[in-house]
């Protein structure tokens, strides 16, 4: 059985997996150019995202609503990065 606390260091593990591809890729091409900024912003989007679906698997208890919860987290996770990596929106916060 899973506990909440291997499900925490799950999330915390896999942000620091996540943010190592792209790390990673600007060692060997220049196509992947990461500054800490960048950092910093995909590792808060990500730990947050995966608190709050740790968070929704806590508190709610039909499964119904808790797939409903984590996939609007997801969509949401989704629809910020890629309004941040090439601004399909075109708000303020992709510099549009």
């Amino acid at each position: 059985m899973i506990t909440q606390n291997t499900r925490l260091t799950g999330i915390l593990l896999t942000v620091a997996i996540l943010l190592s591809i792209p790390f990673l890729a600007m060692q060997f091409t220049n196509e992947v150019n990461w500054n800490l900024f960048d950092f910093i912003v995909a590792g808060t989007l990500l730990l947050v995202t995966g608190l709050m679906c740790e968070l929704v698997l806590r508190t709610v208890r039909k499964p119904k609503y808790r797939l409903a919860l984590c996939g609007a987290i997801l969509l949401a996770l989704v629809l910020i990065w890629i309004e941040l990596a090439v601004g399909i929106f075109g708000s303020p916060i992709a510099g549009s």
